[in-house]
């Protein structure tokens, strides 16, 4: 056998004091003979076997290749699995049943039949969303954790009894068609209220009448990314749509129209408001003050927030352009007969409060409050107060103003973690808000907005959940660059944390979403499991303001992968897991994270799990919304965004030789916002190209989409498989 031969048969090997024995025995193999040379000859055909057979035990289905290739700015692009793109065809559909099959031939385990029995335990909680009120009556949805779908619930005074208006799980028998988006009428009389079908975005709005407890006929279809806006004087609303597509799963979603539908109409007679056939990407949305005739339009493009600002003065809807530049948000809180309220960034990455004076034509500008060193994570006008809420270093800070700018008073709360809501209208004396961090779960809070004393209004309570066994702490770490990164880490109090220890890294990093200290039965149930929670807030977020959002997208999108590898790092250095005990998660834009910084540091993690990943980074504009992401990403048919694009892509960097974590890819078949397609393809080159017998793994939902709506039992079924196959993975050594 030559040194080449051993050389390459060492490459499949990990165990580098292995590799060093072996060659070793190659030089003693030199020296002592012919006599060496036969056993050392007859040991390497053994070991050549073995490893051959090892990595051939690994059967993945057979995966047609197509000889595409493009040169694109002078780039060689190799894309043998593009007929996956067509994800509906019966072709892919019959590659995605033996994908299944696989998958799940190999998940099933002691660990993953644990966590279904503790979720299935601890799923059964009552629940209820923050409520909010409309005159006297009070609205929220509720969740028994028995149903597939949350209710939603009325109750018309305070010493009422809560009643059901809507209950979901007779929308379907398996509890797969969902309410979406609900907006209840000013008068509180009418409920417009959306349903989506398996996952999809696609809206389907119907209209129920509170006082006559029936539904109305009122019908509204090929509606997306919209919420229902109703006039002041509940005549109807205002919603966004879309033509109708050939393809609804994967047909680009360009050029929508503002209507206003009155109630008793039918669809065809619904008023058209806005359009712009000039600009096919822009989107609208309107607001209309509770005093007032003006009519606010913000005018945005894809997921970039900045956006322009026109005003109707009166009910004509001739809208006057006041901010005709995509230079910052102007984000609409709030407004009476002559005052309007906006939060934005102009000039301030961190956040400001502005009032805008309206005199007949005359518009006048106002800072009401000014920047301060940290950012504004939401702001609302409710109670005749402003009601600011401040990140600092991703923990919450309330502080409620006058409608002047005035400081009243800081919300006193002990706790650390998110505080959300206060939600309202500028008449009510009552709001809600709700308080959770990583291990406690919700509580929700009225608040007097007179005198700003609060009382508990209600608890979610887990079974067997004893919040006092369970700590968190928030920690630092520097990235790459140097750039201080905080990191949430969460667990047992008395877990004996090792370089075994399980641990779940999870991140985000993109589109000026903050990932904030929340409570959650997925992160519950890795930490109740004997893990180590720990979750990065990565650059390309929101939480150090829009400078954040900043260096972490387009041109510095690197920077979000190496926060990402670094956080890994960080943990290790300080003997919390290892390369050999760590898994990474992220879902959507964390798909991504989760799959270039695995392909970036294949050493740095022991399982990787990508779930609805946009991974083919040269060709996510070509489907459905994903057009809107080239804010954040880049513009693929811009050389400079194209290069930098290519870089990173998971797709298109996955080299051959290389020992790739196990890797679980999950994705839904009706997912028509991250099309399937991108982890389709994904898959099957990572299969093709995977160089050791480290699993390769496809796991596709059906009658789910990209997350929103998902009933009960398949949320329970997909934790239970990634949670189980994680730590059963881990466990193998």
């Amino acid at each position: 056998i030559s040194k080449n031969a051993i050389t390459r048969v060492l490459g499949m090997s990990s165990d580098i004091k292995f590799t060093r024995v072996i060659f070793d025995l190659y030089l003693l193999y030199k020296l002592l003979g012919n006599i060496l040379k036969r056993l050392v000859s007859i040991y390497f055909l053994i070991f050549l076997t073995g490893c051959v057979a090892e990595f051939e035990e690994m059967k993945y289905p057979e995966t047609k290749q197509d000889n595409i290739q493009e040169y694109i700015f002078g780039e060689k692009i190799e894309d043998p699995y593009r007929w996956l793109e067509d994800f509906t065809s019966k072709e892919a559909l019959d590659w995605v049943e033996k994908q299944n099959n696989l998958t799940d031939s190999l998940i099933t385990n002691n660990y993953q039949k644990s966590i279904k029995n503790d979720l299935e335990e601890i799923w059964i909680t009552a629940d209820i969303s923050i409520p909010f009120r409309r005159g006297t009556k009070t609205f929220y949805y509720f969740s028994d954790g028995k149903q597939q779908q949350a209710v939603f619930m009325m109750k018309a005074c305070d010493e009422c009894e809560p009643q059901i208006l809507l209950d979901p799980n007779k929308f379907s028998t398996d509890g797969t068609v969902s309410l979406s988006d609900i907006s209840v009428s000013p008068n509180g009389k009418y409920l417009a209220y959306s349903i989506s079908d398996g996952g999809s975005d696609w809206r389907t709005w119907k209209v129920y009448n509170i006082e006559a407890a029936q539904e109305t006929d009122d019908l509204i279809e090929w509606s997306k990314f919209s919420y229902a806006v109703w006039e002041s004087d509940s005549s109807g609303f205002y919603y966004q749509k879309y033509k109708k597509p050939d393809e609804f799963l994967s047909d680009i979603n360009r050029s929508p129209q503002l209507y206003f539908h009155k109630l008793g109409d039918k669809q065809l007679r619904d008023s058209l408001v806005y359009e712009d056939k000039l600009h096919p990407d822009r989107s609208w949305s309107i607001s209309v003050p509770e005093k007032g005739n003006y009519r606010v339009l913000s005018i945005g493009e894809g997921t970039d927030e900045r956006n322009f600002l026109s005003i109707s003065l009166d009910e004509s809807l001739n809208f006057i352009p006041v901010i005709d530049e995509f230079k910052a948000t102007y984000r609409f809180l709030g407004g009476d007969e002559n005052t309007l309220w906006f939060f934005s960034n102009l000039n301030a990455p961190n956040g400001k409060i502005l009032s805008l004076k309206i005199s007949n034509e005359d518009f006048e500008w106002k800072e009401v409050i000014n920047e301060k060193t940290y950012p504004i994570s939401s702001a609302s006008v409710v109670g005749d107060k402003l009601v600011i809420n401040y990140l600092v270093d991703t923990l919450s800070r309330v502080e409620f103003y006058d409608l002047q700018g005035n400081f009243i008073e800081l919300l006193s709360f002990e706790g650390e973690g998110t505080l959300a809501g206060f939600n309202g209208k500028l008449d009510n004396e009552i709001s809600y808000f709700e308080f959770s961090n990583f291990t406690t779960p919700q509580r929700i809070y009225e608040i007097d907005l007179n005198s700003l004393n609060y009382d508990l209004y209600w608890e979610t309570e887990i079974k067997g959940l004893n919040v006092s066994n369970y700590e968190s702490k928030l920690d630092f770490y520097e990235s790459k660059d140097g750039t201080k990164i905080p990191i949430h880490i969460s667990h047992q109090k008395e877990l004996d944390i090792t370089p075994e220890t399980p641990v779940l890294l999870y991140g985000y990093g993109g589109f000026n979403i903050p990932i904030l200290p929340y409570f959650s039965k997925t992160f519950y149930m890795w930490i109740k499991s004997g893990g180590v929670l720990a979750v990065a807030n990565l650059r390309g977020g929101a939480e150090y303001g829009d400078s954040w959002h900043k260096d972490g997208m387009l041109l510095n999108k690197q920077n979000v992968f190496d926060d990402f590898a670094y956080g890994a790092k960080y943990l290790h250095s300080q003997k919390i897991g290892s390369p050999q005990s760590t898994a990474s998660l992220g879902r959507s834009n964390g798909g991504l994270l989760v799959a270039a910084t695995m392909l970036q540091n294949p050493d740095l993690f022991k399982i990787a799990i990508p779930q609805v990943g946009v991974l083919d980074m040269l060709r996510f504009h070509k489907f459905t919304i994903g057009w809107a992401w080239e804010s954040d990403y880049g513009q693929p048919e811009k050389e400079e965004d194209f290069l930098n694009l290519l870089n990173y892509s998971p797709y298109h960097n996955i080299k051959k030789g290389v020992c790739y974590p196990t890797t679980l890819i999950t994705t839904s078949s009706r997912d028509d916002r991250v099309v399937p397609s991108h982890s389709y393809k994904f898959a099957a080159r990572l299969q093709e190209l995977q160089s050791c017998s480290n699993p390769i793994l496809l796991r596709v939902e059906s009658r789910a989409g990209h997350g929103a709506g998902t009933s009960k039992d398949k949320q329970i079924d997909e934790i239970a498989d990634i949670f189980g196959f994680a730590l059963n993975t881990i466990g193998e050594d």
